[in-house]
This record gives C-alpha cells, structure tokens and sequence, in this order.
C-alpha cells in the first residue's frame, strides 16, 4: 500500500514566521537549538544552534472532542528541504533519527475521530501502518512522539 507522509499546512508555516503567532493566535517563541529538537517542517532533527519556532500547532480541522492544540518546533526561516516521498521506514531509521522508538500511531476517521491507537516500534511501525491505513473508514494516521505525546506528521493512503 501506498502512503504520503503529510507536511505541515504552508499556511501555519507562513503566520508563525510572518506574523509571529500559532493556532490558538498566541506568540510563539524563538529559540536557539540545543540540538535534537524535531522539527516537522523538515522532518530532521534541529542541529545545535539553529534558529526554530516553539509554536501551538493544531493538525485537525474538524471541531469536537478530538481536536487537539500542542506544541511543536519548525525552523524559524524557511528551508529548500525536500520533504517529499518520504516513508516511515526512513523517518525511523539511524540515518533519519526523527523519530525515535516506542512512538504511537493513531487511526482516524475522515471526521477525525480515534478508531485505533497502538504504541509501536520502529521494527513493527511499516506494518502497523499499513494495519491502520487497511481499517474500513480510516482517513489517516497521525503519529506522535511517547514520552511527550507531542505530533509528529499525518499520514494518508494514496489511492
């Protein structure tokens, strides 16, 4: 089965660097990197002392109960990157290290309601997604950090 890994909207990336403010309009805050901070708008981890945006960041657009608001890292000025074509296989890989092991998968309906959540590896984690991205009424997958539970990048089934 076929997947894209789903960037972070250009329009949220564009108010939190123009206008200095995140999803739920509150400043954001720049910060200097220690290094290993993730950020989604790159998939990468930071490098020591790159300039990045600590922002409130909502990856729903369906209001109800489960739409959630939490924090986030992007870059602080815009990058050539690419970031498409990636798999989760990469994403989890030594070469990659954005995410790093146990991290959670969740499947949604396409009114974004939870049907199913799994903590996983970074062994398991191609094949729990494709399980998920499988599940009758199933929109996307969202997969997030688990000692934080902070988001990380959506994932949709190409049909």
């Amino acid at each position: 089965m076929k997947y894209q890994i789903i960037p972070i909207r250009s329009e949220f990336l564009d108010k939190v660097r123009v206008e200095g403010l995140d999803d739920q309009n509150q400043a954001v805050e720049i910060i200097t990197a220690s290094g290993g901070e993730p950020c989604r708008d790159v998939f990468r981890c930071a490098k020591a002392g790159e300039k990045l945006i600590l922002a409130s960041y909502c990856p729903f657009s369906v209001s109800g109960p489960y739409k959630e608001y939490g924090p986030i890292f992007v870059l602080a000025n815009a990058s050539n990157e690419v970031t498409d074509g990636l798999s989760l296989s990469y994403l989890s890989s030594e070469q990659a290290s954005y995410l790093t092991s146990p991290f959670v998968l969740k499947a949604y309906s396409k009114h974004e309601r939870i049907l199913d959540a799994k903590l996983t590896s970074i062994e398991d984690a191609e094949a729990n997604l494709i399980d998920y991205l499988s599940i009758e009424g199933a929109s996307f997958v969202m997969v997030r950090y688990a000692a934080y539970g902070c988001f990380s990048f959506r994932v949709e089934r190409l049909v």
